[in-house]
């Protein structure tokens, strides 16, 4: 884990948030996503009360709120569900502008987009501020199991060299006069993608080797050792520790 490798979740800056150890936001962004996920799906006003949390987070990272949506539109296949709730969960009916609803399957489909969609704009907030390598260094802080470590490491490393051979592969097939239509072209498009699993297996092998060759034994050195003061702690846990106020209240009120 050498040098960096951006994405394009993440926005430069250099706010507080983005000066906050890998490790502490990672911490915080898991302990809000168990509490949003423990609030009961009733106080709606407490998810209210939860996407302004964000939104101040947001704005102390200095991300736009266009960031946010526009990266937001991955939880779309979770939106679809949802709508379908209301329409095939069974249990007492309710009409809505004609149609016969639900009324568990609109407390699914609310609880579903309001808990899928504060978790997904949480983990944004955080892809946003922290950059692909400090990712790795806090997971690795947090004393996950250094084999998943590394081959998350490996999969981000080796993902854009994957996608550059599929692109000359691309390139290659239409300077050859290929076009995909329909489904005569599947062949081809199969044993492309044939031809790019040995290419990246053989490449693996190589990389292993070379690894060995250089004296790996199955474990990566530490490079960086990633510390957190305590204000930094406090600094990271202001969000899910403003959340359990929230939530507790949303069970006692």
């Amino acid at each position: 884990m050498g040098a960096g490798h951006a994405h394009r979740l993440y926005r430069h800056g250099h706010s507080p948030v983005h000066g906050l150890p890998p490790h502490t936001k990672l911490a915080a962004v898991f302990a809000f996503v168990l509490v949003v996920v423990s609030t009961p799906r009733e106080a709606m006003w407490a998810f209210g009360l939860y996407a302004l949390l964000l939104a101040g987070v947001a704005y102390a990272a200095r991300v736009p709120a266009g960031f946010v949506l526009k990266r937001l539109l991955i939880e779309v296949p979770f939106v679809a569900f949802a709508v379908l709730m209301p329409f095939v969960a069974q249990g007492e009916r309710v009409d809505v502008l004609g149609l016969s609803l639900s009324v568990n399957g609109l407390w699914g489909a609310w609880n579903v987009l309001a808990k899928g969609t504060l978790g997904v704009a949480a983990s944004v907030l955080l892809a946003s501020t922290t950059e692909l390598r400090e990712l790795l260094l806090g997971l690795q802080r947090l004393r996950l199991p250094p084999l998943l470590v590394q081959i998350a490491s490996f999969m981000i490393r080796y993902g854009d060299v994957i996608a550059d051979e599929m692109r000359r592969m691309r390139i290659a097939r239409e300077s050859r006069g290929f076009e995909a239509r329909g489904v005569r072209s599947w062949g081809v498009l199969a044993k492309s993608a044939g031809a790019l699993f040995i290419r990246s297996y053989e490449r693996g092998e190589r990389v292993h080797l070379a690894m060995v060759s250089r004296g790996y034994t199955g474990s990566m050195p530490v490079i960086d050792e990633v510390t957190a003061s305590r204000a930094q702690w406090s600094y990271a846990f202001a969000l899910p520790c403003a959340a359990l106020v929230v939530c507790l209240l949303g069970w006692t009120l």
